[in-house]
C-alpha cells in the first residue's frame, strides 16, 4: 500500500512542474520575470557569435553608453582599428571587441580610463613589433597588469612593445588551419 504522503508529494510535484511550463502568467497579474540580455540602451552586454551587430559599432556604442548609428565616426574609427588588428591577432574581430570592452571596463574601474580605439591600435602596434600573430586576450592581461604597476598608457605600451619585440620572428603555435 502506498503511503498518503507519497501521493500528496507526487501531486504537488506534478502541479509545480505544470505551473513552470505555463504561458508566463502566474495569476497574480504581475509581469513575468525577464532575464536581461542588454544594458539600458539596448547594446548587448557581450557580443555573442550569433549577434548581428557590427563589432566596431558595438565597441563604440559600449564606450559611448548608448546605441550609436552605424555611420557614427567612432564606429568608423573602430572599424579601421579592427581591420588592422585582424592580421595581428589570432582572435576574430568579435573576440577582440569583447576583450577590448572588458579591458576598458577594468581600466575605468581602476580609475585609468582609456579610449577603446587607442587600445586596439596600440596592441596592433605591439603585435607588429613581434612579427607574428598574437593572442589579444593575453596581451590585454599583460597590459592591465603593467598599468596596475602605476605606468601611464604610453609607457605601458612601450614596455610591452619592447617585451613582445624581443620575441623576434620565432613562430608561435597557431591553431590548425589558421593563416599566418
Amino acid at each position: 500500500m502506498r503511503h498518503p504522503t507519497h501521493a500528496a508529494f507526487a501531486a504537488l510535484s506534478v502541479a509545480l512542474a505544470l505551473s513552470a511550463c505555463g504561458d508566463g502568467v502566474d495569476g497574480s497579474g504581475a509581469e513575468p520575470a525577464v532575464v536581461a540580455r542588454t544594458n539600458a540602451v539596448d547594446v548587448p552586454i557581450w557580443l555573442s557569435q550569433t549577434e548581428a551587430m557590427d563589432p566596431a559599432r558595438w565597441i563604440a556604442s559600449r564606450e559611448a553608453g548608448t546605441l550609436l548609428p552605424e555611420a557614427d565616426p567612432r564606429s568608423a574609427r573602430l572599424r579601421a582599428s579592427l581591420a588592422r588588428a585582424r592580421s595581428a591577432f589570432i582572435e576574430d574581430p568579435r573576440m577582440i571587441a569583447n576583450r577590448t570592452v572588458q579591458l576598458g571596463q577594468m581600466l575605468a574601474a581602476a580609475e585609468m580610463p582609456q579610449d577603446y580605439a587607442d587600445l586596439v591600435d596600440g596592441f596592433s602596434g605591439i603585435a607588429g613589433a613581434s612579427h607574428r600573430r598574437q593572442l589579444y586576450g593575453e596581451m590585454c592581461q599583460h597590459y592591465f597588469n603593467t598599468r596596475q604597476q602605476g605606468l601611464d598608457a604610453p609607457t605601458a605600451l612601450a614596455r610591452l612593445t619592447e617585451s613582445y619585440g624581443a620575441q623576434g620572428g620565432a613562430a608561435r603555435a597557431e591553431p590548425a588551419g589558421s593563416p599566418q
